[in-house]
């Protein structure tokens, strides 16, 4: 199944990411290199989870999105994400767009307080997307 190949190779970037993030967290650097691979990482971990749910809603149907948040807010209303995990991923969507288009500058408190509270948010969102998509596989069977 192709879409279960997309799935796993975005969870697979989401993971990368996050294991780029904590390496850092833990080693002595530059503190502004430090917050840059941060952010990068996060902005691409954050695609990573848009892409997914846009996956997720192309191979089930559900509709149109007309702006990433919108398509957290699908998956929550079709019980694909737990109200919890959409929050948190429209919150840091806003924050991937922030950083991305620089739209204003992004301030390092938030991206210290996302690496020190948020990062288990994205396994959160990862397995909560693996669990729908495993049940694609129940229904051909």
């Amino acid at each position: 199944m192709p879409e279960m190949d997309v799935v796993l190779a975005k969870i697979n970037i989401i993971k990368n990411c996050l294991m780029a993030i904590e390496r850092a967290a833990r080693e002595e650097q530059d503190p502004f290199f430090k917050l840059q691979l941060f952010e990068l990482n996060l902005q691409r971990g954050v695609q990573a989870c848009i892409d997914l749910a846009h996956v997720v809603i192309a191979k089930e149907g559900l509709g149109l999105p007309t702006t990433y948040k919108q398509a957290f807010e699908i998956l929550e209303r079709h019980h694909a994400l737990t109200p919890a995990t959409a929050k948190v991923m429209k919150s840091m969507t806003g924050f991937r767009n922030i950083s991305i288009h620089d739209y204003q500058e992004v301030d390092p408190k938030i991206v210290e307080s996302i690496v020190a509270h948020h990062l288990k948010d994205f396994d959160a969102y990862a397995a909560e997307i693996l669990a729908r998509a495993r049940t694609w596989a129940d229904l051909q069977d």
